[in-house]
């Protein structure tokens, strides 16, 4: 029985350990921006968007916090199985607790919407559809667990539709996303299986029974490069961006030493998968995802201030 009684307290240590905002805020913050900056651009905002920012921030991390609420949800047997040191197998925190947390942050998301533009609701209902089918595995559950890249490109399609929505909070004014922001959209599907595999990219001696990782899956010399055709694919979506928004060069002076870096550690990893590369693989994988967007950010704030 756990000695901890307070729910703050067990909330608390649940974000930690689940949901760590030191973690997550940033590279929210960074993803928020660099979409938020590319839809100021297209729309001939004058400076950075920032009443946009704070509430593309706030949608962003509510509804990352469901995305959590709902992968408890569809983990929970193979938790209870397989990961008992987890806080809700443990008993650190019951799920119908988190459930309800989650239902509550969703009436906030559509306060937040309503009040800032009622048109976002059909982007918000697209999110929470594609939401939902992932939680259920798209009634397809056995057979999407047999395939894993499928199962990874399905589950992460609902990164650009939240981009959709964030960014949606400027270009609803004037029409339609942008060719620019189209290739946003695509930037953070790659982000978002980049992220995915760097985390599941382990050492022999950190697989687990009844755990699916990539390197069990693929082994680690696919795995790898797997994981470096993201890395590649994100930097050519960002000299894309670059010559679109023209703002090429200084895109290029901080995403190309960022994916030799990547690249670097990446063969490493294949050449010897060990505990240590494999950490360099899932610390590198955030970093460089923070890196995409947070030079977005700061390098589209540049021409958008140029602009006005």
């Amino acid at each position: 029985m756990t000695e901890i009684v307070s729910l703050p307290r067990r909330l608390w240590i649940y974000q930690r350990e689940r949901f760590p905002l030191a973690k997550v805020i940033p590279l929210l913050a960074a993803f928020s921006a660099a979409g938020l900056s590319i839809a100021a651009i297209d729309g001939d905002k004058a400076g950075f968007p920032w009443g946009a920012f704070s509430l593309g921030l706030a949608l962003a991390t509510l509804i990352f916090f469901q995305l959590r609420v709902c992968d408890e949800v569809k983990d929970l047997e193979d938790d209870r199985t397989y990961r008992p040191e987890r806080p809700i197998p443990r008993g650190l925190i019951r799920l119908n607790v988190l459930v309800g947390l989650g239902l509550i942050t969703a009436l906030f998301t559509i306060a937040l919407v309503v009040w800032w533009n009622l048109e976002l609701l059909w982007l918000l209902a697209l999110v929470w559809l594609w939401l939902a089918a992932m939680t259920y595995e798209f009634a397809v559950p056995e057979w999407l667990k047999a395939r894993a890249a499928i199962y990874l490109l399905s589950h992460m399609l609902i990164m650009p539709l939240i981009a959709l929505l964030i960014t949606g909070l400027i270009w609803l004014e004037h029409g339609s996303p942008s060719a620019a922001l189209l290739v946003f959209l695509a930037l953070t599907f790659v982000n978002g299986c980049l992220l995915e595999i760097g985390r599941k990219l382990l050492a022999p001696e950190q697989e687990r029974r009844g755990v699916d990782s990539y390197s069990k899956l693929w082994g680690s010399n696919v795995g790898g490069a797997v994981w470096l055709s993201g890395v590649l694919s994100a930097l050519v979506l960002q000299i894309i961006l670059g010559a679109m928004t023209e703002t090429l060069l200084i895109t290029m002076a901080y995403a190309v030493p960022g994916a030799a870096v990547c690249t670097y550690v990446g063969w490493s990893y294949r050449s010897a998968p060990n505990k240590m590369t494999a950490g360099w693989i899932e610390g590198l994988s955030g970093f460089w995802v923070l890196l995409t967007y947070a030079g977005l950010a700061l390098t589209l704030t540049l021409a958008v201030n140029k602009a006005a």
